[in-house]
């Protein structure tokens, strides 16, 4: 397992703790992971919640590797995670796992000049990521934003902290458009930073950008947003900068989502005029353990509900909605769980 061991009886702890709060006449669902989909696993939770009166959900947000660990242990009853799971992985683990919902990682700075968002290459951002440009007024950055007059300030670079499913996508994208990057840091939740600071998650990582003068990092969407920080526009695979939006999102996942394995795939730097690069669909993790027949049903028909109704509430969120080739995928494999 990658969870550290020195952690797992604290989360073991919380989790009985849970289990012994909610109500007996109920069928307690715990859950542990990702914090990126936060915003929309929350009405969902409230929203089935209503039409299953005889269910709780009770859910830690606590990354993804912490949720991989927790439901191919057992502890959990699902998980959650930015980080798809191997197709030998899962065999060995005996667990399920089902794209939920479309995210999107953004590049966020704090440039008090740049008055309108900037415009960000592979190049750029992998050389910045690797040490290798420090200020902003580097010609691989003012390059692509003419009429910005950006300074020769260094760039205060920050990045998530080790188990974070944001740093996977991130990392991933880097993977793909950067060959030393590939070779030097690669693709991970926890990687070795040539440089920067750390910051513990979304939330915090949004804050420090937003604190920090010249800074730069990475996060959600949503985060972005609500911290009401710039958010660069990303040259994609097909040379053209795009904005990080629902549509740009979406056009992202057509790409994958009619092969056989389609919600089982990373997204990031994908072919498309239109499709935003740095996107990834997030994933629940269904354990084949589960303590009872109740509790098996009740996860299945969460599932498929999420599917149908539940995609209504994705886009009020801010995510981007499933493709229906793949929702029509996930549905049959739904019916495989034993």
């Amino acid at each position: 397992m990658r969870f550290q061991g020195s952690w797992r009886p604290i989360f073991v702890l919380a989790l009985v703790q849970i289990g012994s709060c909610q109500n007996p006449e109920k069928i307690p669902l715990v859950g542990v992971g990702t914090t990126s989909p936060l915003a929309v696993y929350s009405i969902w939770f409230h929203q089935f919640e209503k039409t299953r009166p005889d269910v709780q959900f009770s859910y830690i947000p606590s990354g993804s590797e912490t949720g991989v660990d927790m439901v191919t242990s057992g502890t959990a009853d699902f998980g959650a995670t930015d980080v798809p799971m191997t197709q030998k992985e899962l065999a060995k683990a005996k667990v399920h796992q089902f794209a939920t919902v479309l995210v999107t990682i953004a590049p966020v700075y704090n440039v008090p000049e740049a008055q309108r968002p900037l415009r960000f290459s592979p190049q750029a951002l992998a050389g910045i990521y690797l040490g290798k440009i420090t200020r902003w007024n580097d010609p691989a950055i003012s390059g692509p934003n003419p009429g910005v007059q950006l300074p020769a300030s260094n760039i205060a670079v920050i990045h998530s902290a080790d188990g974070r499913g944001a740093t996977y996508i991130w990392s991933d994208y880097l993977s793909k458009v950067s060959v030393e990057w590939k070779g030097r840091v690669g693709r991970g939740t926890s990687i070795q930073w040539p440089v920067g600071k750390e910051a513990n998650g979304n939330g915090n990582l949004a804050r420090m950008v937003k604190q920090i003068p010249y800074s730069i990092g990475y996060v959600e969407l949503v985060y972005a947003v609500q911290n009401r920080l710039q958010c660069g526009d990303v040259q994609n695979a097909a040379g053209n900068f795009v904005a990080a939006d629902l549509s740009s999102i979406a056009a992202a996942a057509e790409a994958v989502s009619a092969t056989p394995s389609g919600f089982h795939s990373s997204i990031a730097n994908p072919p498309g005029e239109k499709a935003y690069p740095i996107s990834s669909f997030t994933w629940m993790l269904v354990s084949e353990k589960m303590e009872s027949t109740a509790k098996e049903r009740a996860v299945k028909k969460f599932l498929r509900w999420i599917l149908n109704e539940g995609q209504t509430y994705v886009q009020p969120a801010g995510f981007a909605r499933l493709p229906k080739a793949m929702v029509e995928q996930e549905l049959k494999e739904i019916e495989k769980i034993p």
